[in-house]
């Protein structure tokens, strides 16, 4: 469940089953990890970006939802950000 090595993206998806959009397995994972794996760092300036860090490598993920055009941002996605990138964008929070 945890992110492996060489993963960079975890990409959600939403399905329509029944008439009603449900969380595919990779969504659910995500929000697994982001409640109970990932140590929240913050947020970007807009509120909508969130930065993790994985407590075993370190890594840097960054939290978004790139289909803004759907309703609350589409599903969720999760992906690595170096740390000039975890900087630059997130500022201090980056460096905790």
């Amino acid at each position: 469940m945890i992110p492996r090595l060489d993963e960079v993206e975890i990409d959600g998806r939403w399905d329509l089953k029944n008439g009603k959009v449900v969380s595919d397995a990779t969504s659910r994972r995500i929000q697994w990890l982001i409640e109970n794996y990932l140590v929240r760092l913050g947020t970007d300036p807009t509120g909508w970006d969130v930065l993790y860090r994985d407590p075993s490598d370190t890594r840097f993920w960054e939290l978004t939802y790139p289909q803004s055009d759907t309703h609350g941002g589409g599903p969720p996605r999760l992906a690595c950000l170096d740390a000039g990138e975890a900087v630059r964008k997130y500022g201090e929070v980056a460096k905790r």
